[in-house]
């Protein structure tokens, strides 16, 4: 949808289309607009039925990984104002709730004026991890209760993605890109991944935002700002720090060469920020368990997809160049697996 619906913005306004992800049946749009004369953000949310890949569905159940309403609740009940807020880190005021006749709700937002997410160095990005062990450290074992938080967000998310074994692991596309040695690192990931969530469960638990990197974040002159709470939930510890780290680079968004900087600025800064709450070892691991656990997918799916022209939310490249490209992302996620595991 280019456009929102007229009686959201009269013809005449200036509404402009942002980037989102479009197989998120939840999301009908977002755009830049204006509410009585304000900057805005205006993210029209839509109830489960509209036609989209089967793993993008909006959910009906609060629990669902992906339930529809899930921003809206955050927004309104004033959790995402206060989740993080203590340790700095804050979400866009909320201006409007319009529930519309379709059974869509319309969500107004303030713009935040600074700079984007993409434009942070490995320092800015380890302040955010700061804040986030801050935040995550007031949450520890006692998470909010509202039905409408996700349920088991991490396993959910990540079994539901629609890999076809067995993957081509030698397939001369990753053969040309991906080493022997990271290939079988790799597929040893996706055969561990039930060992993985085991793990990732006996992990001290949070609340956790769930989908933290760099388009969603903000940075105003007061401090970062953290968008997108539609997956807001409990979770284990190290789970938004590991994808701040791998999600920065996977979309070729931000030069993979500074991974190793963010990785040890992100790491560094969160332990930091958990000092005091929980032993720094037990943290690192955190990261590491996280973060295997939420990509152990994604080299099978790109195998999957190999030839067959599927366009990604956010990854502008072509099929070979973004194979080279996430390589330095793999071998880290390789790393961090062999760390736990080897």
């Amino acid at each position: 949808m280019s456009r929102p619906p007229v009686d959201l913005v009269p013809a005449g306004e200036t509404a402009e289309p942002l980037t989102h992800n479009p197989f998120n049946t939840v999301t009908g749009g977002i755009w830049r607009a204006r509410l009585g004369g304000r900057p805005a953000v205006l993210k029209l949310i839509t109830p489960p039925g509209r036609d989209g890949p089967a793993h993008w569905v909006g959910g009906a159940e609060p629990g669902h990984w992906n339930y529809w309403r899930r921003e809206v609740e955050a927004y309104r009940s004033g959790l995402a104002a206060r989740a993080y807020a203590a340790a700095g880190l804050a979400a866009p005021e909320l201006l409007a709730v319009d529930e519309r006749p379709d059974g869509s709700v319309a969500l107004w937002l303030a713009d935040v004026a600074g700079r984007p997410g993409t434009s942070g160095a490995a320092a800015d990005l380890g302040d955010v991890a700061y804040r986030l062990g801050v935040g995550h450290a007031a949450w520890l074992g006692r998470p909010p209760g509202y039905a409408w938080l996700a349920r088991d967000w991490l396993r959910d998310y990540t079994l539901t993605r629609p890999v076809t074994p067995p993957a081509p692991w030698d397939h001369p596309v990753a053969a040309a890109a991906w080493p022997a040695p990271l290939r079988g690192a790799l597929r040893a990931l996706w055969e561990c991944r039930h060992q993985l969530l085991a793990a990732v469960d006996r992990l001290p638990q949070t609340l956790c935002h769930h989908d933290c990197w760099p388009m969603n974040l903000m940075f105003a002159d007061a401090g970062p700002v953290l968008l997108d709470w539609a997956f807001v939930g409990p979770g284990p510890i190290g789970e938004d720090a590991a994808n701040l780290v791998l999600d920065t680079f996977l979309d070729g968004l931000v030069d993979v060469a500074g991974i190793d900087d963010v990785a040890a600025a992100v790491v560094d800064r969160y332990v930091d920020g958990l000092r005091g709450a929980v032993d720094p070892d037990t943290v690192v691991r955190a990261v590491r368990l996280t973060g295997a656990a939420k990509y152990f997918w994604l080299a099978p799916l790109m195998l999957d997809r190999i030839g067959g022209g599927t366009r990604q939310s956010y990854d502008p490249r072509g099929e070979a160049e973004m194979f080279a490209g996430r390589r330095p992302v793999l071998e880290l996620l390789a790393r961090w697996t062999g760390a736990c595991f080897g």
